[in-house]
């Protein structure tokens, strides 16, 4: 009997050290310079939509349901989605715009998990007509996702599609 309230008192114990230590914020981002002038390739990011052709969620799933609310380029532009597994459902939401600067979206995940991080593009002139575009995220990991967070490298995984995507920005912009 005392063996079992031991471990049972070892588990809870592990369980708290972990949720102590583990992150409690996460934050990703990736680079490109696209060789185009800032004030063009601003106004193409501004736009959501835009995300369409470029993002590699949306290769992902082609066949996403996709639900627009408001103004694209605007504060207050919501995109819902609902797709397959690999992208979930949930939706975006543009909260910050400071022109040819930032475009600053609140990205809110229903499925398969809950969570909320703000993502960022961000632009910065380079000089030669090169413009150098961030994109990334950041968010607080809640108890227990935290722990979860110890063992799967967020920044190698979705910094990979957030490459793969830049990438794709860029050819379109340049061509």
């Amino acid at each position: 009997m005392y063996i079992v309230f031991y471990v049972i008192v070892l588990i809870v114990g592990l369980f708290v050290l972990l949720a102590l230590i583990a992150p409690k914020k996460i934050q990703v981002n990736r680079s490109i310079v696209i060789n185009k002038p800032l004030p063009e390739v601003f106004q193409y990011l501004k736009h959501i939509k835009n995300q369409d052709d470029w993002s590699p969620w949306k290769k992902k799933d082609p066949n996403m349901k996709q639900e627009f609310i408001g103004n694209d380029g605007n504060i207050g532009f919501i995109v819902k989605w609902e797709g397959n597994k690999d992208v979930g459902l949930g939706e975006q939401e543009i909260t910050n715009i400071v022109e040819n600067e930032s475009v600053v979206s609140r990205l809110r995940f229903f499925k398969p998990w809950k969570s909320e991080s703000d993502a960022l593009l961000k632009v910065e002139d380079v000089g030669n007509g090169n413009t150098k575009v961030t994109w990334g995220f950041s968010g607080i990991n809640k108890i227990p996702a935290n722990i979860f967070m110890m063992f799967y490298n967020v920044d190698k995984h979705v910094g990979k599609d957030f490459e793969e995507g830049l990438t794709s920005l860029k050819k379109i912009l340049e061509d």
